[in-house]
This record gives C-alpha cells, structure tokens and sequence, in this order.
C-alpha cells in the first residue's frame, strides 16, 4: 500500500502562536496516545483472573502492580500503532483528530513514547510482577504491534480475528501475575476472548466501513456484504458463549458464574441472530441497528468477568 502524508490538506495542526503547544494540551495528546478508554477493557479482563486465580481476594498490592503495568504496556502498543497508523489516521473521520495527526505531539515523539512505555512495562512487571508475566506483556505488545498492525491490518479481512490474540493476553498475564504459571482456567477465557473480539469489533467496522474502505483497510465488511459479516458474527459467539461454559465442568467456576454465563451469552445470541436477520432482510443504515451488538459485547463481557471474580467467594 501506499503510504499518504499523514498531514493532508485541511488538517490545521494543534498549535498556537508561534507555533506553540499548550503544556496541557500536550499531557492530555499523550495521555490519548495510550487509549485509555480500550485499556479499561484490558482491565476488566485481567484484575477477576488474578481473583479468580487466588480463589479469593489477591494481594492488593500485586494487583495495582499488574493493572499499572497493563496500562503501561498497552499503552505503549496503543502509542506505536498510532505512530504507524498515521496516514491512515488523517484520513479517516473517527481517528483524525488523534494527536500525531493533529501535530500536537511529533511522530518522533510518539514513536520515543510508545518505546519508553514499552521498555519500562517489561522491567515493571519483570521485578515487580515475575518474569512470566513480563514476557507475556512483551509478546502482546510485540503481536500488537508487528503481526496485527504491520503485517494483517492492511493485508487482510481476517485482521481483527488473528491480530485480537493481543487483546486476550490480559487474561493470562493476570493469572501468572498470581500464580506464575499457566493453567486450563486461563486457557478458556484467553479463547472467550479471542472469539468475543471478532463479533465485538465487527459491528463497528459495520458502521464505520466508508472509513476503512477510503484507506484501503480490508476489514470483514468492506470486501463482504452485510449478509456475510453477519453470518460470521453468528457463528463466532456460538463458539464464543460455548467456550465460556467450559469453566464449570472443568472444575474452576460454580453456579453463579454458570448462571451469568447462560443469561448474558443467551441475550448476546438473541442480538446476534436478530442483527442476521436485519441483514438477511437487506436492512441498511440505521435500520441495521448493528451498534447494538457492539455496546451489549461491552456489557457482556463485563458481566463475565465480573461473575468470574465474584465466583469463588459464592462456593
């Protein structure tokens, strides 16, 4: 693909007179270059892990540890996909107020910063956390960065299925962050996860497809039809909701994590097949109503996990 300045006409750079930048407007850019609003989604999915991994309350120390260390190193992922991103960026609606679009903070500045996170994250959680835990932080900023931002992003429609492998190592870092080990428990919800993402960002990329297609990103549904995305976004949470069910009878989870499971993957499967058949009717625009799916996906998996921290004091 070829890259596009990352400055295009009609993009007013985010500076004052004499080309000075506010000190405060400048916390903030770098604040947004970490995205904190997907990171506390990382969190969720991590801190009821290490509950669940203590098989009560963790060491409260260890788990403002771990979510500082989190933050810290998706942050730097975020930082760098947005370093790499931003051609892209500056041509699409919702990304083109992101700070190195805007010039409020440098490409070389951003690249600096997303290292510097980076670096600190690993050696944050290596002697603070264990060793464990700091090798898969590296390896999901390592995936984020290189195997879905510079090699699948661009390349193909399976983008978002392989490139969320980054988003689902929370899970496993907030088990060994308690146990510095792995187990069966941390397996499946890595792969709740991992099937969650496709029909959780699907939705999305639904709503914002012009955006994607203008750039030529080849999300789902830019090079399928709604009917197609739809269909894959069914058959990812069967999977999805049967994956989660898996805890009980491996020994891991009781009643009430059985019980929200049931309820919650049961209405994500009524939104998911009621959003089929706006498709299948050829449904389009706001009549498609696919952001609901994608909100309930945030309710869904808070819920999950929430249950999965709440569980072991209920058995």
């Amino acid at each position: 693909m070829t890259a596009v300045e990352s400055r295009p006409a009609g993009v007013v750079l985010a500076t004052g007179p004499g080309g000075h930048r506010p000190f405060g407007a400048r916390a903030k850019a770098f604040v947004a270059l970490t995205k904190p609003r997907i990171i506390e989604l990382l969190l969720i999915t991590t801190v009821p892990v290490m509950f669940l991994a203590e098989q009560g309350v963790p060491d409260l120390w260890l788990v403002l540890a771990t979510c500082l260390g989190g933050y810290l190193s998706a942050g730097g992922a975020n930082a760098l996909n947005m370093y790499i991103d931003r051609d892209i960026d500056a041509l699409m609606d919702r990304t083109s107020q992101r700070p190195l679009v805007t010039g409020m903070v440098s490409p070389r500045e951003g690249l600096v910063f997303g290292l510097t996170l980076a670096v600190v994250s690993t050696l944050w959680f290596g002697l603070l956390v264990n060793w464990l835990s700091a090798a898969l932080s590296l390896g999901a900023l390592l995936f984020y960065v290189v195997v879905y931002t510079m090699i699948l992003k661009r390349r193909t429609a399976q983008n978002i299925v392989w490139g969320g492998i980054a988003g689902c190592m929370p899970v496993l870092i907030g088990w060994s962050s308690v146990t510095n080990s792995m187990s069966w428990a941390a397996v499946v919800l890595f792969l709740v996860i991992f099937f969650w993402t496709p029909p959780h960002y699907w939705p999305l990329s639904m709503k914002v497809k012009d955006d994607y297609a203008r750039v030529g990103v080849p999300m789902l549904p830019v090079v399928a039809g709604n009917k197609v995305v739809a269909r894959q976004i069914v058959l990812y949470s069967w999977v999805m909701v049967a994956v989660s069910l898996l805890l009980t009878p491996l020994g891991y989870t009781g009643w009430f994590y059985t019980a929200v499971a049931l309820v919650s993957g049961g209405w994500w499967l009524w939104e998911a097949h009621a959003l089929q058949s706006r498709a299948k009717a050829g449904e389009t625009g706001g009549k498609l109503k696919e952001m609901r799916l994608f909100h309930w996906s945030i309710t869904y998996v808070s819920l999950l996990f929430v249950a999965v921290a709440v569980d072991p004091f209920l058995r």
